[in-house]
């Protein structure tokens, strides 16, 4: 029998098989598609996402390849966001094709030795108390795999989810948008243009090519159908004056902005993740980011519970945490797609105005830009029960002080294990050793922080998930009482529900 059986080969289920792997338990990846789709909709890297492959050694690949964009934007918006205010290394957007993703992901993932299935769609399943038997439809025709969990990433038409019966609840699509990979002898580094025409916006990817992306008044409430090179490069003209010189297209397609949400992440041993978890308007490219982000929460909680470290009740958490913050990223999406396919004189009103806070408001724009790069999702506790206010918050690349070898947060946690801080840097091998005692597995670090940050003022020790968020800290000096806690944290099997709160 299977450990685990992943549904779908694009960049969250790699990501989540690469994860369970990464714990030692054995997955089959299955894909319906013989070869990665050429075409990527997907474009966009958040910082959270790059720091995510830097837990794991694997960013240097994706920064080599992609183009990297200031900051961020809020319903193309002129004015960008500026990351370079947040607490991250990657302080752009990085432009890489899907397909590109893909390859760079499926590629470690075959060094890790699960297997990737390529042409094997899955029909159906059966869920039984103990396993799941997943219908398989193979280049040599039907067959059956016996497996302790599923996992649904494969997409907004999700066999998965529909066979386990996850609803997935939303509101249809209303509005139209196209999109490009255009070829631009006059191309700008990056253009958002938004008038009672309609809204264009253009920015670079790998190759030489520009994505364009837009929609116009005459049909954004239209259902559209085939676009031509001709009429493509006719709306961009209208919109914003020129064509920047476009003289070819490899790629036209169009989307709408239907909304939905699964309504259970989790149905006993079936999960959905990425895309058969969330469907939304892609404004701002956070899609694949968000799955991803999916994946890392779920990879080490599926592992523990499969291996005995924890009970079940760790696996529930999933979606405790997780769907709270799809809830965050449809509200977003939908209020950037009413931003961006509304060209009454209002909705450019309200355009001019919020492009203005951007500008001129820095808190209000520092929100913005932490949303925007994945990097303000937390997985809140109660003050109330004695929990640090930052417990729950994605931990940033922390540097301890001592000997200039690089060694970072972000470094520490690439065995995919929880990582536990000593900040006095006075505990040393004691702290280690009863620490290692009482909770196997977890990586010490005993060092204060190179740098000062006002948020951590008190703190003497904290413990970091395989995820990257904070699982716990305290302000307690007691050596034995440290330990105690942090193991209470490591073996935690409940969670609280996630938002999107302020950068601290």
């Amino acid at each position: 029998m299977e450990q685990v059986v992943i549904a779908g080969g694009g960049p969250v289920g790699l990501w989540l098989a690469s994860e369970l792997r990464l714990q030692g338990i054995e997955v089959t990846v299955l894909e319906s598609r013989t070869e990665p789709d050429p075409h990527s909709r997907a474009t966009t890297v958040h910082p959270r996402t790059l720091e995510l492959l830097t837990s794991r050694g694997l960013v240097e690949p994706f920064l080599a390849e992609g183009v990297r964009i200031p900051g961020g934007h809020f319903a193309a918006l002129p004015p960008r966001l500026d990351f370079s205010r947040l607490d991250t290394p990657y302080p752009f957007t990085l432009a890489l094709p899907q397909v590109r993703t893909e390859e760079l992901l499926a590629e470690h993932l075959r060094s890790t030795g699960a297997r990737l299935l390529r042409g094997h769609r899955v029909t159906g399943l059966d869920q039984g108390d103990d396993a799941v038997t997943v219908h398989v439809h193979g280049p040599d025709g039907p067959y059956r795999l016996r497996t302790a969990y599923l996992v649904g990433c494969d997409g907004t038409r999700s066999t998965v989810r529909e066979a386990a019966g996850i609803g997935f609840p939303g509101t249809p699509a209303n509005a139209w948008a196209w999109m490009a990979d255009a070829v631009l002898d006059a191309p700008p580094r990056w253009r958002s243009v938004a008038n009672e025409q309609g809204t264009v916006m253009v920015f670079p990817l790998p190759g030489g090519v520009h994505r364009v992306v837009g929609n116009d008044t005459a049909t954004v409430h239209t259902k559209p159908g085939p676009l031509t090179f001709e009429q493509l490069r006719a709306k961009v003209r209208e919109i914003t004056g020129t064509d920047f010189g476009m003289r070819e297209a490899g790629w036209i397609s169009t989307f709408g902005n239907a909304s939905r949400q699964a309504d259970r992440y989790r149905h006993g041993r079936v999960l959905v993740a990425g895309d058969a978890a969330h469907s939304h308007f892609p404004a701002g490219g956070p899609g694949l980011n968000v799955g991803m982000q999916d994946a890392a929460n779920l990879g080490w909680k599926l592992a523990r519970t499969i291996t005995g470290a924890a009970p079940d009740g760790l696996l529930d958490s999933y979606h405790a945490e997780r769907h709270p913050v799809g809830v965050e990223l449809l509200r977003s999406t939908h209020a950037q797609s009413g931003l961006m396919t509304d060209h009454s004189r209002t909705t450019l009103a309200l355009r001019g105005l919020l492009a203005e806070l951007i500008t001129g408001v820095h808190e209000f724009s520092d929100e913005l830009a932490g949303r925007a790069a994945g990097l303000a999702t937390a997985y809140p506790a109660d003050p109330a029960d004695g929990a640090h206010p930052l417990t729950g918050s994605r931990a940033p690349d922390l540097r301890p002080a001592g000997p200039a070898d690089g060694t970072g947060l972000f470094t520490l946690l690439r065995p995919g294990r929880h990582v536990l801080l000593d900040l006095t840097g006075r505990a040393g091998a004691g702290f280690a050793a009863l620490a290692h005692a009482t909770s196997p597995g977890v990586t010490v670090h005993s060092a204060p922080l190179a740098t000062s940050r006002p948020a951590w003022r008190g703190v003497t020790a904290a413990l970091v998930r395989p995820d990257g968020h904070l699982a716990w800290l305290t302000e307690e000096q007691h050596l034995p009482a440290l330990v105690t806690a942090a193991h209470a944290a490591v073996t935690a099997t409940t969670a609280r529900p996630a938002a999107a709160v302020p950068l601290r």
